[in-house]
């Protein structure tokens, strides 16, 4: 039986490889607040965002219904990664814009089959996807795109005018390339020094 420790690193290698058919190169941030869930895994690429969901052997689909609708408001693309015990059913559980990747060992060894690409997703949120940025990183792309810093106004005004304000073809890229930066050791730091 698989666990999810042990599914994460063959699959993070497994798309760290593939990166040149992410457009070049992907990060994977662990355990993104996604609304009410928590993505086990958000991969950025030059342009997008996929969430990747996690149900090893050991778990159940008691909460993907909800995992789903989350995860389908806040990422461009979304991936199932599924242990052997749920590859079967695991199409009658997620959209077909869902990618689905099964899991099983061979042999001592993690082996990974992608059984269905992912598609675009068409119920993503862009005020949505905005949340996942610290209040820093949108500071940076207000500067970028020479805006006023909107100091004394809350996240999510700046959110809003940054959505109202910057083109989709120029704010997504930005946004992917703060998520590449973003620096988990140094983040009390800088949102002290931000305040």
């Amino acid at each position: 039986m698989l666990y999810d420790k042990d599914i994460r690193p063959p699959l993070f290698d497994l798309l760290e490889e593939n990166a040149g058919f992410f457009g070049g190169r992907v990060r994977i941030l662990e355990e993104v607040t996604t609304g009410r869930a928590r993505a086990d895994a958000v991969m950025v690429t030059p342009g997008l965002l996929y969430g990747i969901e996690i149900k090893s052997d050991a778990d159940t689909y008691a909460r993907l219904d909800g995992q789903v609708k989350n995860y389908d408001w806040y990422y461009d693309r979304n991936i199932i990664v599924v242990g052997t015990s749920h590859a079967q059913h695991v199409m009658e559980h997620v959209p077909g814009w869902w990618g689905i990747i099964t899991v099983e060992e061979v042999d001592g060894a993690v082996d990974l089959y992608v059984l269905r690409r992912t598609q675009p997703n068409p119920k993503v949120k862009d005020h949505r996807k905005m949340t996942i940025l610290w209040r820093p990183e949108l500071a940076r792309i207000l500067e970028k795109n020479h805006m006023p810093r909107y100091r004394q106004k809350s996240k999510k005004y700046v959110q809003e005018k940054l959505l109202e304000r910057v083109p989709g073809d120029i704010l997504w890229p930005q946004v992917c390339e703060e998520l590449f930066e973003r620096d988990y050791n140094e983040i009390g730091a800088i949102i002290g020094e931000y305040k």
